[in-house]
This record gives structure tokens, sequence and C-alpha cells, in this order.
């Protein structure tokens, strides 16, 4: 989100400041509503709802005309059509079509331009990013419930931040690399059959919706979420014991049939919600404890220290004791 003005030499400690936001421990997650006020902010200083990430503007309310220009169309299919039209006007440098096909429809996302000199560039990955979730928000708003996505193929390679997108997005989250100098093109399949579900939000609607937009798009349809909150809240209150999904299910008063069902239309998993608890807890205790890794491994229910290691090294690429020390030093 900050890239642009990274790429502008524009100094954003005083943002991150107004919004009480402190990036220094990366292994703290950020508030969703400390997230989405900074978003606004940015939009609200540089009359930028994109970032100052792309060749012109989209200028404060541009997200407000993208929800009027749908708000009337019948079907879901016809208002992602229309915010593809509408986007080519005020966001030229992507485009952004639907494609069916065999069952499946698809969301397609292509450069138009270069977004950035390198296909790998941070500014460039959060601009996919941001556009997905902004269309997927919006359009699971539209029809008033969740819209599972079946697969993305994002045009760059894996960042390390991936593990999370089968969370935001879905598990089958996949990376093609675009050739250097060349654009790429982020597609998102579904269900064929989401795009006949009836509009059904009105004028309304849309004025509470507004309040707080864009940055409430990143908190928006929470519920679609409401199983993956559960089971995780579950993982972490049972620490150090580890619980199978089956002990879940008796919890919850429900059948594994049926959590396993939820969370598939959710976009989730039960092996990602533990493996993903398991990775923020570990990199928070990592710099915020002087805890040994053996207890750590413990706490976190690993049968040994050597299995909690290799999770580490998936996760950051070096050991646990070189993650400690590379961000004690980067402290101030």
């Amino acid at each position: 989100m900050l890239a642009g003005l990274d790429r502008r030499s524009i100094d954003t400690k005083d943002f991150l400041r107004q919004v009480g936001l402190d990036l220094a421990d990366d292994a703290s997650r950020i508030p969703v509503d400390r997230y989405a006020a900074l978003y606004n902010l940015l939009n609200r200083t540089f009359d930028d709802e994109a970032f100052c990430l792309f060749a012109q503007p989209m200028r404060v309310g541009s997200f407000e005309f993208l929800c009027r220009g749908s708000l009337s169309a019948p079907t879901l299919g016809e208002a992602l059509a229309r915010m593809g039209r509408f986007l080519r006007l005020i966001l030229p440098d992507l485009k952004v079509s639907i494609r069916r096909q065999h069952g499946q429809a698809e969301l397609v996302i292509a450069e138009t331009r270069r977004l950035a000199a390198t296909p790998d560039d941070p500014g460039r990955i959060f601009a996919f990013e941001w556009l997905l979730r902004l269309l997927h928000g919006l359009s699971c708003w539209l029809v008033a419930r969740g819209l599972a996505l079946d697969s993305v193929l994002f045009p760059y390679r894996r960042p390390k931040h991936s593990a999370d997108y089968a969370l935001i997005f879905t598990e089958d989250s996949r990376f093609a690399p675009t050739v250097p100098g060349g654009t790429g093109t982020l597609v998102a399949s579904f269900n064929a059959n989401l795009l006949e579900l009836p509009v059904r939000r009105d004028e309304t609607d849309l004025e509470s919706f507004l309040d707080g937009a864009p940055g409430k798009i990143t908190s928006l349809y929470r519920r679609d979420r409401a199983m993956v909150t559960r089971i995780r809240d579950l993982l972490r209150e049972s620490l150090p014991v580890s619980l199978s999904l089956e002990e879940i299910a008796d919890r919850l008063y429900l059948s594994p049939r049926t959590i396993h069902r939820r969370l598939e239309e959710e976009g989730a998993s039960f092996r990602t919600i533990k493996d993903a608890l398991r990775r923020d807890l570990a990199l928070a205790r990592l710099t915020k404890t002087q805890r040994s890794i053996a207890q750590i491994a413990g706490e976190l229910g690993y049968a040994d220290t050597s299995a909690f290691y290799r999770a580490v090294v998936d996760w950051t690429g070096i050991s646990p004791v070189q993650y400690r020390k590379r961000l004690q030093s980067e402290k101030p």
C-alpha cells in the first residue's frame, strides 16, 4: 500500500503514526481497522483511491460511482461487466473482464502497461491483490453472500506472505512469474452459476455501505470468515494440545463433514487455519519473548524441536535462531 509513496520518496512515518501503526516488528499482525484507517487516510491525502500506484490517479469518489454503476444491474455477471467498463475509464493500466468456459467463470485482471520495472515489485503485487479484493468484496456485498473463489493465478513469483492467500483469497492460489519487460494477467476462477445471482442491494443499502468506504472493503463480509474465526479461536485456546478436526466438530456440535463444507465455502481448510495460527504465534514469540526454541515448540504443540525448526525455515527461509537475531538487530 505504501509502495507508491516510496517511489516518490514521500516519508510514510507520519501517516503510520496518525493511524497508530508501527511496522518495526514484522511478526505483529496489523488490526484490520487500522489497515482500513490507513487506506482511507492515504486516499484522502493524495486524492487517489489507488495509492499513487498507477500512471494516473483514481480520484476520490471513484469507488462510490463503481458501486452506483453496478447497483442497478440485474445479475452479478452484468454488474461485473459494468465494473470492467467503468474501470477502463479511470484505471487504464489494468483491464478487467469476465470469461466463461466449461461451467467455470474467470475474472481476468490484465496489465495494459507495465506497472513496475520488475515483475515482483511490491507495488505491482499489491496492485493486483488490492483490485481483486476490491472486486471480490464488492461482488459479495452486491449479492448479499460470500462468494468462494475456486482458484487464483497471480502473475508474479510466490511472495513471502503467500501463506495468507489461503485465508484472503483461496487455498488454491498459484503463481506464474511474468517475463521481465512483459505484462501479466491475474485469473480468478469460480463457478459460472454465481454470475446469475441477482443483485440484492438498493440505494438505501448503499448509503450505509459507503460509510467508511473504500477502506471498509478490507473488513467487508467478515461473516464469510465466521467458521475460520471460530476454529482459529478454539485451536488457540487448546494449545499446547493440538485439536483434531473431529474434536473441533464435537465442540461446535457439528459434523466434520459440515465443517469441511463451510470452510470450503470460505476458501480455507482446517490445515491452513492450523498452520497460519502456529506461524503467527511462533514468529511473535520468537521476537517478543526470551523463551527457548524448545519451549516455544512445546507451547505450540510440536512433537519435537526439529519439526518446529523445519516449519520456521519454510515460513521465513531462515532458522528460528537466525530469525530472532535478525529482528533484534533491526530494532532501534
